[in-house]
């Protein structure tokens, strides 16, 4: 039986991947800043899909914290199939703004995390010959709202690059951008999300459903929905001053 790791595996996408996976069978590990919240999302998929859920509290924000699961990922008596990268959260903090910190601990989060966990993960699955690596973007990397924007743009460019160092390795890499997902994330991050139209919702076991999917056909790119997929090929191909204007009016909406 395999074994996935999932950050953030608690709620939103995260939650989605963990019941998904769970339902295939595999074993997990769960990373999350909550205890009460690890241990009840443990012993419910435990009940639930009779598979073995280890939990570890960490605050990926945090480099030592990133460290001790660095050293999970890397470890060879429980080796770790799966990787999903997806512990997230909003930024609502504007570039002007004098305080810097909540950018910064979004960097922390969603880059430097990403980043040294994907590559323990591909150093470890390399060696071995086989494993899987998502990484949770956004289509708000294609767009222009503030430094979540940024971040997210890099969190889709890295994916991009680290498929590249293990093409041919038998390790799968695919980057999930997903748009508006019904989840408890916009509540968190304090976003007004009540004029973002109904077409543009997802909703979160279909969109781990159609990644999952994207990563049996070794996809590095994974848009669900055929709606997102338009609408990026537009994002992408349009002048970057419509991107920009576009942007600016989701941007407002928001507030």
């Amino acid at each position: 039986m395999t074994t996935a790791l999932i950050t953030g595996g608690t709620s939103g996408i995260g939650a989605a991947f963990a019941r998904t996976l769970a339902a295939r069978g595999h074993d997990l590990v769960l990373v999350a800043r909550n205890p009460d919240r690890l241990a009840e999302t443990a012993t419910a998929l435990h009940e639930t899909h009779g598979v073995t859920v280890e939990t570890m509290v960490a605050d990926l924000a945090d480099r030592d914290d990133v460290r001790r699961v660095a050293d999970r990922l890397e470890s060879l008596d429980q080796p770790i199939e799966v990787l999903v990268n997806n512990a997230g959260i909003g930024v609502r903090a504007k570039l002007l703004d004098a305080d810097t910190t909540p950018h910064e601990h979004s960097f922390d989060l969603m880059v430097r995390a990403v980043l040294i966990l994907g590559a323990a993960a591909g150093r470890t699955m390399k060696a071995r010959g086989s494993g899987t690596i998502i990484n949770v973007s956004s289509t708000a990397g294609y767009v222009t709202m503030g430094s979540y924007s940024a971040t997210k743009a890099w969190v889709t460019v890295y994916t991009e690059g680290l498929a590249s160092e293990l093409l041919g390795t038998g390790v799968k890499v695919t980057v999930l951008c997903p748009g508006w997902v019904h989840t408890e994330f916009h509540e968190r991050a304090d976003i007004n999300a009540s004029r973002i139209p109904a077409l543009l919702w997802l909703d979160a076991d279909q969109l781990v459903a159609d990644c999952l999917a994207d990563v049996e056909r070794s996809r590095v790119i994974s848009i669900p929905s055929l709606r997102y997929k338009v609408l990026m090929f537009f994002a992408r191909h349009v002048p970057r001053s419509g991107v920009r204007w576009i942007s600016r009016r989701l941007s407002s909406s928001r507030h």
